[in-house]
């Protein structure tokens, strides 16, 4: 049963047509690992773009998760065109969580972004993406092995490395961490304001954080909810996400108190 208070953390939904129904759609591994592992009440923020404002959710929830897709955010939001006719892009979520990133981080709530999500919050604070990094010199191909069964794709793929005395490395207590991969894009120049937590080991960035925030801020390009009950630093990100949040709502049930 469910505490009357527990923490409200809102995630974000994708708009996807699906048997000719367009539907708003987060994974069910996002709600299982907030649920078992971070102590929250997860709810599902739709992609509402600019039919609804979102932003007076912001009263009542006490974290944001901004989940992965398989679609991009728009280059529009970074001033660059499309790179190709196949990118994917979600236009309602875009314009549901950019506002809604910028309006968490002004408030102190915490913000756990993961894979699209990192590309969000980095895009949401000034920030650039690479559309196609396995294009880029240098670089390996990211994106998950479809010749996998879809079970199977989001198993450890590579190390990255952690940014002494970062966010990463304090959770973690290491200097590398093995992650899955399973991105086409990723961050190009970081926001103002953030740090690169964790490079892969071609110099894709993997991870960021924003110190000056006045909460709690990072994002992942990897998926540790895809791997949070077999993998202890999946597990460990959303036991510091839950934490950030417990602290926050706390916080506000002080206030709320005097």
């Amino acid at each position: 049963m469910v505490d009357h208070n527990t923490p409200l953390v809102a995630v974000s939904a994708c708009l996807k047509e699906v048997n000719t129904f367009k539907m708003h759609t987060a994974s069910h591994r996002h709600i299982e690992s907030l649920a078992e592992v971070s102590g929250v009440l997860p709810i599902i923020l739709p992609a509402v773009g600019r039919k609804a404002d979102p932003k007076p959710l912001l009263d009542h929830i006490s974290g944001l998760l901004l989940t992965g897709s398989p679609s991009n955010v728009h280059p529009d939001f970074y001033g660059e065109k499309i790179a190709s006719s196949e990118t994917l892009i979600d236009l309602d979520r875009d314009n549901t969580t950019l506002p809604m990133i910028r309006g968490a981080i002004e408030r102190g709530i915490p913000v756990f972004a993961i894979c699209r999500g990192i590309q969000e919050l980095n895009v949401a604070m000034g920030g650039t993406l690479h559309q196609y990094v396995h294009l880029l010199p240098g670089k390996r191909d990211h994106r998950s092995n479809k010749a996998l069964p879809p079970g199977q794709r989001a198993g450890l793929a590579h190390s990255v490395k952690l940014t002494a005395g970062g966010m990463l490395q304090k959770i973690f207590g290491n200097e590398e961490v093995l992650v899955n991969s399973l991105h086409a894009q990723a961050v190009n120049q970081p926001a103002p304001g953030m740090i690169v937590e964790a490079l892969s080991e071609d110099g894709v960035v993997e991870g960021i954080s924003m110190p000056s925030a006045p909460g709690w801020v990072l994002g992942v390009q990897w998926h540790p909810e895809a791997t949070f009950r077999e993998d202890l630093p999946s597990r460990k990100l959303f036991e510091a996400f839950g934490a950030a949040v417990q602290a926050h709502a706390s916080g506000k049930a002080l206030v709320a108190a005097e």
